[in-house]
């Protein structure tokens, strides 16, 4: 049978960015499901198909025989005749599929085959891309709200999802914008976007530190543990070996620069850097930045308590709004941090 479909794979395989092979190995697997329901004993099919000159042709090969035990795979001798005059008992015949019904069934049947494994291979695309990257930072353009609030982002041309949950508070798009995100999710099937993103992620904060501090990109700086209340405020511990290194300093740069441009891009959350000790009361007065704190002192060791002296001035900046300075403080550190004024 004569088909003149290359142009038309030629042009899917443009426009969705998956291989010719791709495609006519799908419109094979869907002329295979749709001739099965004419070749109704589950024989076994074979397909002939060379898009490029044009052809196609279905078909299965039975055995002639005067007394049938499988007829998946024998055909009788007068059903034989009738398909060619030369059969002959114990030779094998070819049986087509029907121009007609060739051509009924791969107008029907086989559009909707070939659409999902052109689908299934682009997500295996978008996987084999994405799945490397996972934990990097990447910029995507945002397209559009979902009815649930969830953003999707435009990241080299695939749908990206940035849940509600993982943007930061009071962060508001326009449509185009240009956003930074962290992949921290790529998965191999879904029906919706495959790559999800987030801003609110620990990780993102620390890959942004990374990409502009160069002494934590080159190891000689270590993050210890960061926490955050997305968009609000962060405490990101740090440490380093090398004693000509300060690693508060590096990371906040020359008059703020470097922690300047890391919290305008998370949009305006204010960020702590606080050199760690394995010394718990020091690192629990450092934790407690940007308040001064007196001292700190060890109330219940058993349940990890332990009790900051603060003087009526830095009451406030120990605290913080709602109480966010201590918590992080308490969550960094890993004891819980009771404020008290001298």
């Amino acid at each position: 049978m004569k088909v003149n479909v290359w142009n038309t794979i030629l042009q899917l395989s443009k426009e969705r960015g998956v291989g010719t092979e791709t495609i006519v190995n799908a419109i094979k697997e869907s002329l295979k499901v749709a001739s099965s329901k004419y070749f109704t004993h589950n024989e076994k099919i074979n397909i002939s198909f060379a898009p490029e000159k044009g052809e196609l042709r279905v078909y299965t090969i039975k055995k002639i025989s005067n007394e049938l035990k499988n007829v998946s795979e024998e055909i009788s001798f007068e059903d034989a005749k009738k398909i060619s005059p030369t059969a002959a008992i114990g030779n094998y015949i070819e049986i087509d599929l029907p121009s007609d019904t060739l051509g009924r069934i791969a107008a029907q049947a086989a559009k909707q085959v070939i659409f999902q494994k052109v689908r299934d291979a682009e997500q295996e695309k978008i996987y084999d891309i994405f799945a490397p990257r996972l934990g990097q930072i990447v910029t995507g353009v945002f397209r559009r709200y979902e009815s649930n609030k969830n953003l999707i982002l435009e990241i080299d041309k695939t749908d990206a999802l940035l849940p509600y949950r993982e943007k930061l508070a009071n962060e508001e798009f326009q449509r185009g914008d240009r956003i930074k995100a962290l992949i921290i999710q790529v998965m191999k099937e879904n029906k919706g976007p495959q790559v999800i993103v987030s801003r609110a992620d620990s990780k993102f904060l620390a890959k942004l530190l990374e990409l502009e501090t160069p002494e934590i990109a080159e190891g000689n700086i270590e993050i210890k543990n960061i926490v955050r209340q997305p968009g609000e405020r962060a405490k990101v511990s740090v440490y380093t070996k090398e004693k000509d290194i300060d690693p508060v300093g590096a990371c906040i740069g020359v008059k703020g620069n470097r922690i300047t441009a890391i919290s305008k891009e998370l949009n305006g959350e204010k960020i702590d850097i606080i050199e760690w000790s394995e010394n718990p009361l020091t690192y629990a007065k450092a934790a407690l930045n940007p308040a001064k704190v007196d001292k700190v002192f060890v109330l219940d060791k058993n349940e990890k308590i332990m009790q900051a002296i603060v003087s009526a001035d830095q009451l406030s900046l120990a605290i913080g709004k709602k109480g966010i300075n201590v918590r992080l403080a308490s969550r960094l550190v890993g004891w819980k941090i009771e404020i008290k004024q001298e």
